[in-house]
């Protein structure tokens, strides 16, 4: 194949536009992915309904799996023809967020894919497409066979971000509480687990999403966790709910010296009201998390292929959709019937 397909954003309210163009040649240190699969995550929703704004036109979707189809100079040649995932952020490896503080998805010259204009590079830069070019500063992760591209498709996302998360774990950490049973509240769940974390309560509103907490080794609760967790007992809380109103029964349930994990607030509509009291008398640890560094990606593979017998990982993930009718692939995703909706080239 030589031509590239993508569905083009023109923003919110427009309907996505099928276009193609020639295959680009690599420059240094770049990759050309053909993609095998693309996943929806909640961003794309949000940026697709204006909710987020992101330039336009672009080609939205950051989650996604493929191989290897062509190299630039400085890249390993070991990795031509191989399946892979990568990460979702492009980074310089020379700022001070790069090198110092170790924050390189907040690059002072970050580039994330799915969030680019059609004039940035190839103007391949989105997942909802047949083809990907990678940068010279995104980490490529090779996918060992036994990871099928329904599972592995959101590790650079969701997953990705919930390693970061829980590598912050307060000591002891017996009983955590995850606020939100989306990708992020499942992917968390599972992880705490293999952690060592004794018991840990998700907590929802949706039944669907509620109904798979059990077999990723948490316990639901309906709306509040009171009615299983004391106040001032859990050792550490998440949130991946995206709304300020979980936070004050998250503050609830800590002990002294809790840990609170931010991570779904990501609008700006997340107003806090807590005094500051609350976190000097209580000592508590509060940090928000926005995407991950390469490792977690890393880690998030290896935890994949340790745990992939482990939980039903195929039941997150739709049916695909071809790349044609991402339009309804994305109205799909709108009924949360899915922790993700797929789409193939």
């Amino acid at each position: 194949m030589t031509i590239a397909s993508y569905a083009i954003f023109r923003g919110p309210g427009q309907p996505l536009e099928m276009a193609t163009q020639p295959l680009p040649a690599c420059g240094p240190g770049e990759a050309l992915v053909a993609l095998s699969l693309a996943t929806i995550c909640g961003s794309d929703l949000h940026t697709l309904d204006g909710r987020r704004n992101e330039p336009t036109p672009c080609v939205l979707g950051h989650e996604g799996t493929g191989r290897v189809i062509a190299l630039g100079t400085g890249r390993n040649p070991t990795l031509l023809g191989a399946r892979v995932t990568w990460t979702l952020a492009d980074n310089c490896g020379e700022c001070q967020p790069c090198r110092e503080w170790d924050l390189p998805q907040k690059c002072d010259h970050l580039f994330k894919y799915g969030h680019a204009s059609l004039t940035s590079g190839s103007g391949l830069n989105g997942c909802y497409a047949s083809h990907l070019t990678l940068r010279a500063g995104t980490t490529i992760v090779p996918l060992p066979d036994s990871l099928p591209d329904t599972v592995a498709a959101p590790a650079n996302c969701a997953l990705a971000t919930m390693v970061a998360a829980t590598e912050w774990l307060p000591t002891p950490c017996r009983l955590a509480v995850i606020q939100g049973a989306g990708l992020l509240g499942l992917y968390g769940c599972a992880l705490l687990r293999d952690h060592g974390v004794e018991r840990v309560i998700v907590v929802d509103t949706n039944p669907d999403r509620l109904a798979l907490v059990t077999a990723f080794g948490g316990e639901p609760a309906v709306a509040s966790a009171a009615s299983l967790v004391p106040p001032g007992r859990a050792d550490a809380v998440f949130e991946v709910a995206g709304t300020s109103a979980v936070v004050p029964e998250g503050i609830r349930l800590l002990r002294l010296g809790g840990y609170y994990a931010f991570i779904g607030m990501v609008h700006p509509a997340t107003q806090l009201e807590l005094t500051g009291e609350t976190f000097v008398r209580r000592c508590l640890t509060v940090r928000g998390f926005h995407n991950y560094a390469p490792r977690h990606l890393i880690r998030g593979v290896e935890f994949l292929e340790r745990q992939r017998s482990a939980h039903p990982w195929t039941q997150l993930v739709s049916p695909a959709y071809p790349l044609a009718q991402i339009t309804d692939a994305f109205t799909a995703a709108r009924t949360q019937r899915w922790a993700r909706v797929s789409v193939r080239p």
